[in-house]
């Protein structure tokens, strides 16, 4: 499987939502990607602001307890947050039909269900650095299409 890698520093909130905005710009039908990183590391934040360059209207906030949250945009976005589901509850959810449909999936906290994910994603690992505001986002391209987006933001940014 070819694998891509590009760190992006996200020096300001707007920094991360260019990121986000590039990303949904590329999304099509079965896209996923994966969000991980530390609690207060900017998943929810980076969620919010890739659903409203999807197209999203309203408000978009963190499926904790409600696992799941479907949004119509552009693309029907899955908003996942699987943080408090071993891997085994999560595989009675029906995730399959979430990954391979005609949506964009975003899970948060996807390292902890690494049998279910598809092997081609887009995995998105968000680190805090001792500035309040500036991220470091490790992706990581797993397969053609995620790979070649990785290259093409190593070569032109965000």
């Amino acid at each position: 499987m070819i694998e891509e890698h590009f760190t992006y520093l996200a020096q300001s909130e707007q920094d991360t939502e260019r990121l986000a905005a590039a990303l949904a710009g590329r999304s099509f039908a079965g896209t996923v990607i994966v969000l991980d990183g530390d609690l207060g590391a900017g998943k929810t934040a980076f969620s919010k602001a890739f659903a409203k360059h999807l197209g999203v209207q309203g408000v978009v906030n963190s499926p904790t307890f409600t696992l799941i949250k479907e949004y119509e945009g552009r693309l029907p976005l899955y908003h996942m947050d699987v943080y408090r589901i071993d891997e085994h509850e999560a595989g009675e959810l029906g995730l399959d039909e979430y990954f391979y449909g005609t949506g964009v999936c975003l899970v948060e906290w996807g390292s902890l269900i690494p049998s279910l994910l598809p092997a081609e994603r887009l995995h998105i690992v968000m680190e805090t650095t001792a500035t309040a505001d500036e991220r470091m986002l490790h992706l990581t391209g797993c397969g053609q299409v995620y790979a070649e987006w990785c290259r093409s933001l190593r070569e032109n940014g965000a």
